[in-house]
Order: C-alpha cells, then structure tokens, then sequence
C-alpha cells in the first residue's frame, strides 16, 4: 500500500498531467486545432505518441501476465507489436499525411468517404465501427489502472475507476491532441525510463535469464521452445498456426486502428516518416522484451515458492506488480514506479477517448446530422461524447475479464476486421469501390464478432477469430467491388490511390504551374 511520499508523488503526477490540458486548452482555437493539434507534431512528438497510441495497459500488465502463462512462446508479440508502429507509419503516413494537408481530412473517416465517393454510407459505418472497437479498448485499459491503484491505495474497485476516469478525462476534453501528444511525451518518457530501470533488477532477483529457463522448463519443456505443438493446455495456445494468425492480428490491426492511424494526419513536416518506423521499432522492442522478460522471472519466483500472486481471476497481470515490489522493497521507490505503470495504462486510453469524442462530433454530428454545425458546437459536442463513452466503458470494466491481454486482442481483432481491409484497397487498389468498402466493414464487424463468440463460448478456435473474419473482409471487398463502378479516375488520381507508398513528380514531364504528376505503375498521369 501507498505511503505519504508515494501518494504526493502520484498526485503530483496528476496534477502535471492536468497541468498539460491547461496549457493545451489555450492553444485551441477551432476544430482542426482540437482533432489535429494544428498539424504541428514534431518528430519526437509523433514519434512517442504513435508509440504510446500502441503501447496499453498490455505493456506493463498484459505483457507481463502473457510472459507468466505462457513462456517463450509468447516471445514473438514483442516483434509484432512494435512492427505495428512501424506498418502504420510506413503504409499510411506518406500517402495519408500528404493528403490530409492537401485536402483537409481531419479524420481517416475523412479520408475513406472522399476515397469511396461515400460522403454519408462508408464515412457513419466507419466512424461507428471505430466508436465500437475503441470503447472495447477502453475497457480493457482502464481495468489495468484500476490494478494499479488498487494495488496502490487498497481502495475498492469502483473508486480507483472513477479517480482514473476522472483524471483522463478531464486533461482529454479540454487540450484535446495538443494535450494528448504531450501527455504522451511525458508519460512515454516515463515510461521508458522506468522499465529500464525496473525490469533488470527483477531478472536479477530470479537468477537471470539461464536460471529462470531451467524452472521454467521444469514446470513445462515447451515454456523454452518458440511455440507450443499443439493446444494441450489452456495455456498453450500459441501454436505455429495461432502465432501466423497473432502476427497479422497485432502488426496489420494495430496499425489500421483509427486511435493509431490518424496520428500520421497531424504531423508537421513529411521528412519525420524517414526515421520514425525505426525510432519507433526500437523503442517499443526494448520495453516491451524487457517486460516479457519479467514475466518470465516472477513464474520463476512464484514456482519456487519465493513469490506469491495476489488471489484474483487476473492474477497473473500482476506480475510485474509483485515482481517490482519484491526485488526492490525499498518505499522510496514505489512512488517512481507506481507512476511509471499509471503513465503506460494511461497512455494509450487517452487517445482512444479523444478518438470517441471526434469521430462522434466531427464524422456523425457535423458531417451527417447537422452539416451547418459550427466549430464550437463541433467541440462541444466532443467533449459531451468523451464523457459520456467514459462513464459508459468505466461501468463495463467493473468486471474486469481474467486475462487483460485478451480483452485488448479483442478489440484489435474488430479492428483488423472492420478497418484493414478498405483502408489498405482505399490507398493502394484502384479497383476497390464504395459499395466493395461498405460491404468489406459491414461483413468484418459482424463476423469478428460471430467469429468471437463463437471461439470464446462454443469451441476454441485453432486461430485468433479475427483471421477468419479477415478473410471474409477481403472476400467481400473483392466480389463487391468487382461486380460495381469502378470510382472515378478523378477521385483516384486525386486521392493518390495506386501500388506505391509514395508519390514522385517527374520534373523533365512536368506540365504547366499547378499541374502535378505523378507515377502509378509505369503510366505518368497530371491532375
């Protein structure tokens, strides 16, 4: 339980993070500025917080708890979850970037109603979906802050939800991304920093890494190997063909979630994307090794009878918890260390609000119910929603579910299905259609979700449900939009859609001022 000094360390940890809605608050002064933070993110700035819009309650609690169940073979969500970073930027940031300054998309919903000539159907689908799958996230993040502050303060459940809730709430509504790419900062370096700090020392606490592979392979030969044979246990469920399923799940549903995506429209100057999938890979790689590697460490301790788990259905999401706790008992440093676990599950639900918020207000209310909507009434509406799908999520995470990790590849899951498909054919496949990316959304959402049910009530499935609904996202887009108009050859040029990720000009082509050409196969065309 927290002392005196670890509380006024979190309180005063909060009070920063209010401190920097403040700031963020003056800075806004219409939409753009509330969505975008004025398209002015620097390279460090966009760089954390595509990292922190990925990095979740997983990867302190999650990680740590999946590193605990399930042994090496877990090993690989430390390459897929940081390529995600890495897909989206590369993917999606040239080409998405340059037409969100060139045609003012302040949404990815944006992007796709103009892409598919749907200025209504494609754009309420795809801003619904996106409300959908990130309020699922949300409560897969804030039951990992109420782990924290329970563990923290001893208080009951309830309470540590609404403190949470109140606190990213309230710097979320009034600095909208100004506020939250720099709370992002802040906490991303915290976190960083943190885990650096903490993680060795509970490795070394366990014996190292050689120690630690000897118990562990004593409690199941296969928690040494690169996966598991076949799904003989409850734990064993990455198997090679689950892992095939997991990599596409993490890297390709990650990088397509809106929260993620719709970073790459509010960076100031296109030269950031050159270095940032990197910066951004190697970032997330060594805090995310690093805290598997603890999990590994705490099974290691509590098989020797050294460590015991809290008694709870999600007790193995507390392992880094416990893990910190014993191999450094000093008090002093609980203060540091509660609040770097408060800035990794907070990083991440930050944006997935404001990702609420907009998509309601700017996507539904101003594009669909009332086109004459003005900014203020833009904003207001945001800030309403927000607060709303927090009270709403923070009821739901009252049950928190046994395993935080799967409640999050849930989500990701109906992202993957719902978003992957028509974002990818939208920016790289001239053939796809509105009617193709209407049908792509609609059989993704309900089949992830039958998929869903049916793994986690029926019969498990031998891949993540996602994959099979994946598929019939893909079937659907092709078919449909194979047996409809192809969209206009405007459209197409204008929104740069073809198999390159960035566009050239041709200088010794090159027509009249205004006039910009650009490369699509081997066949220059202007507009």
């Amino acid at each position: 339980m927290a002392d005196l000094a670890t509380l006024a360390v979190i309180v005063l940890y909060f009070v920063v993070l209010i401190g920097i809605g403040s700031w963020a608050s003056k800075k806004i002064k219409n939409t753009e500025d509330y969505i975008l933070a004025g398209r002015s993110l620097g390279f460090w700035v966009f760089t954390i917080l595509i990292v922190c819009s990925i990095c979740s309650g997983m990867s302190l609690l999650g990680v740590s708890g999946f590193g605990y169940t399930s042994g090496w073979p877990g090993i690989w969500e430390q390459v897929f979850v940081p390529l995600a970073a890495s897909f989206c930027i590369i993917f999606f940031g040239v080409k998405l970037h340059t037409l969100g300054q060139e045609r003012g998309y302040l949404t990815i919903q944006d992007y796709l109603a103009d892409r598919f000539e749907s200025p209504r159907a494609v754009r309420a689908l795809a801003a619904v979906s996106g409300i959908v799958v990130s309020l699922i996230y949300l409560v897969g993040q804030y039951a990992a802050i109420s782990i924290v502050l329970v563990w923290l303060f001893g208080i009951p459940h309830w309470q540590a939800l609404l403190i949470s809730g109140v606190i990213i709430t309230a710097y979320t509504v009034v600095g909208g991304l100004y506020a939250v790419s720099w709370t992002g900062l802040f906490q991303g370096g915290i976190l960083i920093l943190g885990v650096l700090l903490m993680a060795p020392p509970v490795i070394a606490s366990a014996g190292g890494i050689a120690h630690i592979n000897t118990v562990l392979a004593g409690v199941d030969p296969n928690f040494v190997e690169p996966w598991f044979p076949t799904a003989y246990a409850s734990y064993a469920y990455t198997t090679p063909e689950f892992l095939f399923s997991f990599g596409i799940l993490l890297m390709v549903g990650l990088a397509c979630a809106p929260h993620v995506v719709s970073n790459v429209l509010a960076v100031k100057e296109k030269r950031y994307f050159k270095w940032a999938p990197l910066v951004a890979f190697l970032i997330y790689a060594v805090v995310m090794f690093l805290v598997k590697f603890t999990g590994f460490a705490v099974r290691s301790l509590v098989e020797e009878g050294t460590l015991v788990l809290p008694q709870a259905v999600n007790a193995q999401d507390f392992a880094f918890i416990a893990g910190v706790e014993y191999a450094m008992p000093n008090v002093a440093l609980w203060a540091l260390f509660a609040v770097i676990v408060l800035a990794a599950v907070m990083s991440t639900t930050d944006r997935l609000m404001l990702t609420v918020g907009t998509s309601f207000a700017w996507d539904v209310y101003k594009n669909i119910l009332r086109p004459s909507a003005t900014d203020r009434e833009v904003l207001l509406v945001s800030k309403v929603t927000i607060v709303l799908g927090a009270g709403g999520t923070l009821l739901l995470a009252i049950n928190p579910p046994p395993m935080l990790a799967w409640l999050i590849w849930m989500g990701i899951g109906v992202m993957l299905a719902t978003f992957a498909v028509p974002l990818l054919a939208g920016l790289y496949w001239r053939g796809a259609t509105g009617q193709g990316a209407i049908a792509s959304m609609a059989v993704g959402l309900v089949s992830a979700a039958a998929f869903g049910y049916w793994h986690q009530f029926v019969a498990k499935l031998p891949m993540h449900f996602s994959l099979y609904a994946l598929v019939l996202s893909i079937l659907a887009l092709v078919v449909v939009s194979l047996m409809t108009a192809r969209n206009s050859e405007t459209t197409l040029d204008s929104t740069r859609t073809g198999w390159f990720i960035q566009s050239r000009a041709l200088p010794s082509q090159a027509g009249s001022p205004g006039e910009t050409w650009f490369v699509d196969k081997d066949t220059p065309r202007r507009e």
